[in-house]
């Protein structure tokens, strides 16, 4: 029986009762804490990337709830304590973007506040990722959303395909940028019977470098777009109208620079050959189309006898199933990245490719503290 003295009202224990205590109760905390993977959206379509991840990994899928009240403001249910533990928020962005990164920011602020230990965002494809450069007076949003999703409590996030690989530059914490060529590659090969005799086309300057790593990984070789039909993109976001091209009568009135020559494209043209081939379109995004329809069109002038489109995000907003269906575009590949079964519906060309498993491995190797090396193996810094 330990022995107590008591003098008023404190009470002493003795030294060696002490640490016992102490011992049991730090046990509790400095045990490997669990983890858990919610998903920010509760919809169907979006939730079926989640539940392969989680199938995957052989855990529940977290119990919470999204939803919009009646004013359209966003609300979230979460079902369980996530005290200690680290938490994994699966968001895939659908048509309504800004909703969905409601949703992400309002579920991460509401797991900051019940005390998570790691909150994690796994957003397979970053939204406002085209909106990484200054434009005239506008702004770069995705930086915007970079420190939002910081303030919100977000301390990583895996991601697939940035649009500029700079992105990552924008957060104060890890971004695990992982791709998706591998299992396009991997598609190519089963499933394009003559593919040795197909040649990795980029529809425009900008995408030649990804062009170039398919080319060089499947041994083929290469074809470039260039031209009015390529993406005007680049002019914006080049800083040829930032600042706008105004001359100011203040200042040095003596003073006269050069003014830049306004840009021009050439008539479209193909630097390669394609006679007789097969040409596989690679990019990052396929959006709303217009730019693959018409690149498929002077491919299939210049002798491509089948074309098929890779990309790793299929947006396909506004009429891009439709464009697709009456195209000279055989097959049109995406991932699971973004939920796209409205579209598959409406254009039988599209098929999917599922990037679970490797969303899933790195979530598995985050929360062990393992290595990422191992899922960017064999992959350059241009890739």
């Amino acid at each position: 029986m330990p022995v107590r003295r008591f003098c008023g009202h404190r009470s002493f224990v003795k030294r060696s009762e002490t640490p016992k205590l102490s011992h049991g109760f730090c046990k509790m905390n400095v045990s490997k804490s669990g983890y858990r993977v919610f998903s920010a959206n509760s919809s169907t379509a979006c939730t079926e990337l989640a539940k392969k991840i989680t199938e995957r990994l052989g855990v529940e899928l977290g119990k919470s709830v999204v939803y919009q009240e009646g004013n359209a403001e966003t609300r979230v249910d979460v079902k369980e304590s996530v005290r200690g533990q680290n938490i994994f928020i699966i968001q895939t962005i659908p048509k309504d973007v800004n909703t969905a990164i409601m949703e992400l920011l309002i579920m991460a602020y509401a797991l900051k506040t019940s005390c998570a230990k790691n909150i994690i965002g796994v957003i397979p494809y970053f939204p406002y990722s085209k909106q990484c450069k200054m434009r005239k007076r506008g702004s770069i949003v995705c930086k915007l959303l970079a420190a939002m999703l910081a303030k919100a409590g977000l301390t990583h996030i895996i991601t697939m395909d940035l649009h500029q690989k700079e992105i990552q530059g924008f957060f104060n914490f890890p971004v695990d940028n992982l791709r998706a060529s591998p299992f396009l590659i991997q598609y190519i090969q089963e499933e394009i019977p003559d593919y040795r005799n197909a040649v990795i086309v980029a529809k425009s300057p900008s995408a030649a470098k990804r062009a170039q790593s398919y080319a060089e990984r499947l041994r083929l070789g290469l074809a470039v777009l260039h031209g009015a039909a390529s993406s005007t993109e680049s002019n914006m976001s080049d800083g040829l109208y930032s600042p706008p091209p105004i001359r100011s009568t203040l200042g040095h009135t003596g003073l006269e620079l050069p003014l830049m020559m306004a840009k021009e494209k050439p008539p479209i043209s193909v630097v390669g050959d394609v006679g007789g081939r097969i040409a596989i379109i690679v990019d990052d995004i396929i959006d709303d189309a217009e730019e693959f329809v018409a690149a498929a069109e002077i491919l299939k002038e210049r002798g491509a006898y089948k074309i098929f489109i890779m990309a790793t995000h299929g947006l396909l907003s506004a009429e891009a199933p439709r464009l697709i269906e009456e195209s000279a575009i055989d097959e049109v590949v995406v991932t699971n990245t973004v939920p796209h079964e409205v579209q598959k519906l409406q254009c039988p060309k599209i098929k999917t490719v599922d990037v679970s498993m490797i969303l899933a491995e790195a979530i598995r190797r985050i929360h062990n503290g393992e290595s990422m090396a191992y899922l960017f193996r064999n992959i350059a810094v241009d890739d």
